[in-house]
This record gives structure tokens, sequence and C-alpha cells, in this order.
């Protein structure tokens, strides 16, 4: 669980600010997101494999 101490004399939304890049930093909203659902691994593999095939194209357009 993440903790963000208020420190004295802060405001709350500097603190939330703090909170919220904290949360950004440790992914744990994507944990969350990612967890909401099952998926197959087969389908992960899937998605994974899709992904690979995108960032190299990208690769290969950037070295010609």
């Amino acid at each position: 669980m993440i903790k963000i101490p208020v420190k004295e004399g802060e405001s709350i939304e500097r603190a939330l600010k703090r909170l919220k890049r904290k949360t950004d930093r440790t992914g744990v909203i994507k944990e969350i997101r990612l967890r909401k659902q099952f998926n197959k691994p087969s389908v992960l593999k899937r998605q994974q494999l899709i992904k690979a095939k995108y960032v190299e194209q990208l690769r290969r357009k950037e070295n010609e």
C-alpha cells in the first residue's frame, strides 16, 4: 500500500499530486486494470507477439 505523509503546511492538492505521481511510477493502476478481467495465457502471448512485431517495424523504419 502506498503511503503519502502530508507535511505540515502542505496543501491537500499537492499531496494528491504526489500520490498520483507515485502510483504512476509503481504501475499500481495498470496492474489493477489488468487484474479486473482474466486473460488466457495464449491471448497474452499473441498480444505480446503483435506488439513485438509493431515495435520491430518502427525500429526498421527509423534505421532506414
